[in-house]
């Protein structure tokens, strides 16, 4: 599965699938992506016939619930998105799950869920219908106001954006922003800058455009697109001076654009408690929550490598005193062959590593989380590494062991193997344990057997083996 940087050429060819999404959250539309898309670093891939949406922050990749094409299989882009973690050796996070998928997520994956659902990133939601009339006691605010707009402008009018118009609302954009009372708001001038550029290209994206004109020029503007049965609005600007202007030009869009749509969606109020109350006061019909998860892996739980014993081995981090045995079994030319990493890919000097340097590498695996490296010793002596990586989300793991030469042939990789994974079964709540060997390498493959572990399958390249919990 391969993410590639999202750029607005793309998004054309990807709005069938904002077009066919159900999900009701603004981040799931072609305008939000156009808008947003640089400052949180939006990756796609598709797979299985679904858009695999991610988010970039600070290092992780958050994302998004698969959206489907027709014919699209969200379980398979889901178990995609899932491999690829495993293969990258990082943790699985979501963002922006909408409420209707989150049960889903957490039978999927377990209890171990980090879960978050920030009040200011929910969206609002609103019935279609009652920006059509404002009906109601509860909307006669809105009616006055837009009362009030009619008289003082009697020549008010609103109409879709022509591309003759395209002069004109920008240079409203540009006015709005040179009044626009929010200046060092979080986020206001990322926003600013995205909805000018989508002005731009809203005929290009297939976006709903309309301006509010009065005395003769554009005083009002609004962009939104249609996602399943939701109509989602990306910009909404009117200029000061004009009270009531912003009702009005709410009602003229969704009476234009809405059709057939359930749902508005006017985004989320992100924090800004003036916006909020201004989202309020149009009586939102729910707040569509966006939750966050993280999947807690097994080895997420670990703190430290713990030390495991058998009836003749003793499994436990290695200590600096064994740093040179150390370096002597990860830098072996064959060993490393059959392990399948060259560590010449990562030392970049053209002398040899110093012996601490192996062992570091193998401490920094562990401190960021990309696998469980541990010392097998006979008594005190250094013999070889048994590894357990490849986390999956759904409680998996890939095993591996390697033994120094002179110590080959007495059963250690054997004994190491069922040891370490009779602890993953019982301490971690590993449910199935992997592991694979180069065809070539047969004593590697008996070991693995020895250790109980099925076959599961081969390549050109590897034989594949298996064992579950409950074999």
């Amino acid at each position: 599965m391969q993410f590639r940087k999202l750029r607005r050429e793309d998004l054309p060819r990807l709005l069938p699938y904002f077009r066919r999404g159900d999900m009701r959250i603004s981040a799931y539309s072609a305008g939000a992506q156009f808008i947003w898309h640089a400052f949180i670093g939006t990756r796609f891939a598709e797979e299985a016939g679904c858009l695999c949406l991610c988010e970039c922050f600070r290092g992780d990749c958050y994302f998004y619930y698969p959206l489907a094409g027709e014919n699209g299989d969200a379980e398979a882009a889901l178990a995609a998105i899932e491999k690829h973690c495993r293969d990258e050796e990082v943790m699985l996070r979501f963002s922006n799950i909408p409420r209707g998928r989150f049960p889903e997520l957490a039978l999927r994956y377990g209890a171990d869920l980090r879960v978050t659902d920030p009040r200011r990133w929910r969206d609002y939601l609103y019935e279609h219908e009652n920006f059509r009339s404002y009906p109601g006691g509860a909307f006669a605010g809105q009616r006055n106001h837009v009362n009030r707009f009619r008289k003082e402008h009697p020549d008010a009018a609103f109409s879709p954006l022509a591309p003759a118009d395209l002069p004109e609302a920008r240079a409203f954009l540009h006015a709005f922003d040179a009044e626009r009372a929010n200046r060092g708001v979080k986020f206001a001038d990322e926003e600013m800058r995205g909805a000018i550029s989508l002005v731009s290209h809203a005929e290009e994206l297939g976006m709903d455009c309309g301006i509010l004109r009065a005395g003769g020029r554009v005083i009002g503007l609004s962009v939104g697109e249609r996602c399943g049965d939701t109509l989602v609005i990306h910009v909404e600007k009117a200029l000061r001076g004009f009270a009531g202007a912003y009702p009005a030009l709410a009602q003229a869009f969704a009476r234009e654009f809405a059709g057939d749509a359930k749902y508005i969606n006017r985004e989320d109020d992100s924090g800004e408690l003036g916006m909020r109350k201004s989202k309020l006061q149009y009586r939102p019909a729910a707040l569509a929550n966006k939750y966050n998860l993280a999947v807690q892996r097994a080895l997420d739980r670990l703190h430290r490598p713990p030390e495991i014993r058998s009836e003749r081995l003793v499994l436990r981090a290695v200590g600096d005193e064994d740093a040179a045995a150390y370096a002597r079994l990860a830098g072996d030319t064959a060993l490393n062959a059959d392990w399948g990493y060259d560590w010449r890919e990562a030392w970049k000097e053209p002398t040899a590593p110093p012996a601490e340097w192996f062992l570091q590498c193998a401490r920094d695996d562990f401190d960021r989380r990309a696998e469980l490296p541990l010392g097998v010793y006979a008594g005190d002596t250094l013999v070889g590494e048994v590894v357990l990586h490849r986390f999956g989300s759904r409680a998996e793991a890939e095993i591996g062991v390697r033994i120094l030469p002179e110590q080959q042939k007495k059963g250690y990789a054997r004994e190491a193997l069922i040891r370490l994974t009779e602890y993953a079964f019982s301490e971690l709540d590993i449910e199935r344990m992997e592991a694979k060997c180069f065809r070539r390498n047969i004593a590697s493959a008996k070991a693995l057997s020895a250790a109980g572990m099925r076959p599961d399958g081969e390549d050109e390249q590897y034989f594949y083996f298996y064992k579950t919990a409950a074999m």
